[in-house]
Formats: C-alpha cells, structure tokens, sequence
C-alpha cells in the first residue's frame, strides 16, 4: 500500500460543499481517507482576479497505479461539473495528485511529485500539517524547508480545522 496525498481546491458555489463531496467520493471509491488538513482559504493563485478557494490536503493508501488514480480523480472532477477551457480558471472542484508515497511518475500525462508543490503557499501549509518532515524526492528538502523558502506571498489561513 503507498500513501498518497491529494490536494482539493474549489472557488465556486459552495466551496465547503464542494470539499465535503469530493471528500466522499474519494472516500467512496478509493478508500478510507488516512489523513486530512484543516481546510484553508486562500486567495486564487496564477489568476488573482477570482474568488478566493478553499484547499485541503488528503491521502489514501493506494495500491492502484498513478494512472488509475488520475483517472479516477478526473472523472470525480467531472461528475461534480468541473468544465477545462483555460489555466487557472475559477472551478467547483480541483483534485491533484501532489505525492504517490515518495516515488517519481513521469507520465506524458502526469507528472509526481506534483512540479508545482514548493512554489506553493497554499498546498505547503496543509501538508506541513500532516507530514511537515517528509522529504519531496525531486528536491531534496524536506516540506517545512520548502516552505520556508516559498515566495508566494499570497494569503493562506485556515478556515476550518478538522479534529484528528
């Protein structure tokens, strides 16, 4: 079994909801969930000009392969309405796979450890919750140091902490 983590984001219509939908389908059609963040709002990164989102972390153990799971992740997506026309477009929902344990995929359609993880506030912060020492295996650095050096100024706090 592999651990795998996966982020959720949404901007549109009732973000909570939308978090609480995707929570159990993935719950529904992977597994038990093993870990969950707090959920954070923070403001739209790539497009500012959008709603502000709400993200949390997941993980499940696994022993189905990246592909699977990806595909899995994107029909959810897409029964919950999710529509793809430009990047960083505001959305209902936003799943992503950010680590498959501590392997590296390279796929022409999928690429883990996700390769935006340390540029972002908003998905460090809700990872350091759950596993602050994990070393990302791209970079060598462990997720409170990539955190520590990030850039992203902008506003992350949490909204909602979930008791463990």
């Amino acid at each position: 079994m592999v651990e795998v983590f996966i982020s959720l984001g949404s901007n549109l219509v009732n973000r909570l909801e939308n978090l609480n939908q995707a929570r159990l389908m993935i719950e529904s059609d992977m597994g038990r969930l093993f870990r969950q963040s707090s959920i954070y709002e923070t403001d739209a990164y790539g497009n500012e000009d959008q709603p502000k989102f709400l993200n949390q972390i997941v993980s499940v153990l696994s022993n189905e392969a990246p592909s699977v799971i990806l595909g899995k992740l994107m029909r959810m997506e897409e029964k919950m309405g999710r529509k793809r026309s430009i990047k960083w477009e505001p959305r209902i929902i936003d799943l992503d796979i950010l680590f498959y344990g501590s392997g590296i995929v390279k796929l022409d359609n999928l690429i883990i450890p996700h390769p935006e993880i340390e540029f972002r506030k908003f998905v460090l912060m809700p990872l350091i919750e759950l596993i602050p020492t994990f070393i990302h295996p791209f970079v060598n650095s462990s997720l409170l140091e990539l955190s520590n050096k990030c850039k992203d100024s902008l506003s992350v706090k949490i909204h909602n902490h979930v008791t463990k």
